[in-house]
């Protein structure tokens, strides 16, 4: 009975992670239907003061139960500071990189991240292994194959994602060191209040904002906030605490998978069969690179002295 209620909790967590890569990949495809009508700061500013604003109550119905697990915490709101300021760069990028790319070919950059942070993560002294560097060189081909062009140029969009796409990694990296040191909950509802705030600073300065505008962009930027950053938040937050790692890497991956199909199905993008081949050199290299390490670890027992 046991066993059954576990295989019950397994499939219902791996769902729950299918449905956060559904929702995180349809998100690229409101950022970019939102700059429509409002510039990219604006549409950011708005959204991630919106996930904040979300993650609210879990704060408050948190600080009961985890400040104890805490322990000497650093503040959350330095915590969050340091946090929001990587973000605020990486969604900048990222975003305004939508105005010049396809929001498949967005999902699919963006996602490189998994294999920056292994990488960067060597110059923390940690270990990064073959499946890491062999899963790097299959995406390095796809991206290749996705964003050069015949005469080995570039779109201005796809490098500003994939300069994204490596602060997302030190975004990562920086939320491993500050996660256990800080509230969690409260760590996450901070960084999207301070970079949506520094979203609209740049938005007031360098923008025009106009209440029809963002009423025009209300739905985009409602998916934006309430669910690519509240709810996605929120179900990864649960659904990581019972699923399987390999399961978890595999089904958030998909996030790009998505955003593909999103941008196909909603805006009318389109690619070309070199980019079909390259976004699935790119996805096959972010699973084995995420993949790779549990399955060897599965296979070299455990020594304790």
């Amino acid at each position: 009975m046991r066993l059954q209620e576990e295989k019950h909790t397994l499939v219902v967590a791996d769902f729950l992670l299918l449905v956060t890569a559904l929702v995180w990949g349809f998100g690229f495809v409101a950022q970019r239907a939102g700059m429509e009508y409002v510039g990219p700061f604006t549409f950011n500013g708005i959204r991630f003061l919106l996930g904040g604003i979300c993650l609210l109550p879990m704060s408050v119905r948190a600080d009961h139960t985890m400040a104890k697990e805490v322990g000497a915490a650093m503040p959350p709101g330095k915590a969050g500071l340091f946090a929001g300021c990587l973000l605020f760069v990486g969604a900048s990028l990222q975003q305004v990189g939508l105005l010049y790319t396809s929001a498949g070919k967005a999902g699919f950059i963006t996602g490189l991240y998994v294999i920056f942070v292994p990488i960067f993560g060597l110059v923390l002294g940690r270990r990064t292994s073959c499946g890491t560097w062999l899963g790097a060189l299959l995406a390095t081909i796809g991206m290749y194959f996705l964003s050069v062009r015949e005469d080995f140029t570039i779109g201005a969009g796809d490098l500003l994602v994939l300069a994204g796409a490596g602060v997302w990694a030190l975004h990562v990296l920086l939320l491993g060191y500050l996660s256990p040191r800080t509230h969690p909950i409260r760590l996450a509802m901070t960084q999207f209040l301070y970079c949506g705030l520094f979203s609209l600073i740049v938005a007031l300065c360098f923008e025009t904002i106009s209440l029809p505008a963002v009423y025009g962009a209300a739905i985009p930027i409602l998916y934006g906030g309430l669910c690519s950053v509240g709810i996605g938040y929120t179900l990864q937050t649960v659904a990581q605490r019972w699923a399987h790692p390999a399961h978890a890497s595999i089904l958030l991956s998909l996030e790009a998978v998505f955003a593909a199909v999103g941008g196909w199905w909603l805006l009318g993008e389109t690619l070309t069969g070199r980019g079909l081949f390259g976004c699935a050199l790119m996805l096959v290299g972010m699973l084995f690179s995420q993949v790779y390490p549990l399955l060897r670890r599965k296979r070299v027992p455990l020594v304790y002295n």
